[in-house]
């Protein structure tokens, strides 16, 4: 009979312990209800190494975006990168590249806002040089091709340097729209002594 007990011991003590750690793990959880602070938004998935193309209707691609990381709130659908990177394409015309520090980008991407360290760049095309706008803060709609900021804002190209209050930059047409004070400096071109 003693035999009997033996065999059903090791059984009996982990039933019992089982029954300890279940114990245990009700009382170290939280009591379940509704969140009492939003700002506490939880995560639902996060991507390390970014890569994201968006294609127009004809299968050219229109821009592009890369990050160290992305984190999606499920709460207020933002979504979070560090040191993104994105590329505009523009028909006959060089890229245009954004990069900063972080941004926040809408749940459906139709609104992204780059924050420090902020630089456009765009390539050189034709007959016109790099040109490389820094900030601290950038909105951009990729959709509709615009860039703007509030914020104060430097312009640096082969011919000087242009420092404003804001600006707003259409990437299809190349417009530039500058807003509040501007103050420039422009470089005389040396000709070539050929």
């Amino acid at each position: 009979m003693s035999d009997r007990y033996g065999s059903w011991f090791p059984l009996l003590l982990l039933a019992v312990l089982a029954a300890v750690t279940f114990w245990l793990d009700r009382i170290v959880q939280p009591v379940a209800g509704p969140r009492a602070d939003p700002a506490n938004n939880e995560p639902d998935y996060f991507v390390d190494g970014l890569a994201a193309v968006r294609m127009d209707h004809q299968g050219r691609v229109k821009h592009t975006l890369r990050a160290q990381k992305m984190t999606h709130y499920p709460d207020n659908d933002l979504t979070v990168l560090v040191e993104p990177k994105f590329v505009t394409y523009g028909d006959g015309h060089a890229p245009v590249t954004v990069t900063s520090r972080n941004a926040r980008m809408s749940g459906n991407g139709d609104n992204v806002i780059f924050e420090n360290d902020v630089r456009v760049v765009r390539a050189p095309y034709a007959n016109r040089t790099e040109l490389v706008v820094e900030t601290n803060y950038l909105q951009v709609i990729p959709d509709a091709n615009i860039a703007k900021t509030d914020k104060p804002v430097t312009i640096r190209d082969a011919t000087g340097v242009v420092a404003a209050s804001g600006l707003e930059l259409n990437s299809e047409t190349r417009v530039l729209k500058l807003h509040g004070r501007v103050k420039s400096t422009f470089e005389r071109a040396v000709p070539d002594a050929r």
